[in-house]
């Protein structure tokens, strides 16, 4: 074998070894990734309508809830006639589904760790985000995903609005962050 072919061959290898993790590690070009993203909603549009998450975590919750206090819970009005809780709700399988490709694609490029907030304040802020998301959620029953995908690619003007609050929440959000990261 020449020289040169025998350095090809020996780069080769450890590409092909690493091929898997390589394609997670890798950037797609956002115009490839948003070709991708609006053919694959086009579908799932045509076959189940808008794609939303939300409504997976509000069944999840509602689920672990009546679990733990049983039909108790039917005595709420949310849970009795706005959101009945069932175990056959579609949804729970594209939230879980998300979640195990989520981690797959993190175990696979060797970038999942956990990370405990150490500090309270980060603590809180989780804390306060989170509670926020949800009664976002609440009041527009939809979520940023069904946003994104559903109402905006529909020309919906409330889904114009929405991320409209949305990023300028992240904004704030990021400078709030920001300003408690500077002072420790």
């Amino acid at each position: 074998m020449l020289p040169q072919a025998k350095r090809a061959a020996v780069s080769f290898v450890p590409q092909q070894r690493g091929g898997v993790m390589e394609f997670f590690k890798k950037t797609l070009d956002p115009i490839i990734a948003l070709a991708a993203i609006a053919v694959l909603d086009i579908f799932m549009f045509l076959i189940m309508g808008a794609w939303t998450v939300g409504g997976g975590e509000t069944m999840m919750t509602g689920l672990i809830a009546k679990g733990m206090i049983g039909d108790e819970l039917e005595r709420l009005p949310f849970w009795s006639i706005v959101f009945p809780v069932h175990g056959d709700y579609w949804k729970i399988y594209i939230s879980l589904g998300m979640l195990f490709g989520a981690f797959v694609g993190a175990v696979l490029s060797k970038e999942f760790y956990l990370r405990v907030p150490r500090h309270l304040s980060e603590w809180l802020l989780i804390t306060i985000g989170g509670l926020l998301m949800g009664f976002g959620i609440r009041l527009a029953y939809i979520c940023n995903v069904s946003t994104f995908f559903g109402l905006m690619p529909e020309m919906n003007m409330g889904g114009y609005l929405a991320m409209s609050g949305i990023l300028a929440g992240a904004w704030v959000g990021s400078l709030i962050y920001k300003k408690l990261l500077e002072a420790e």
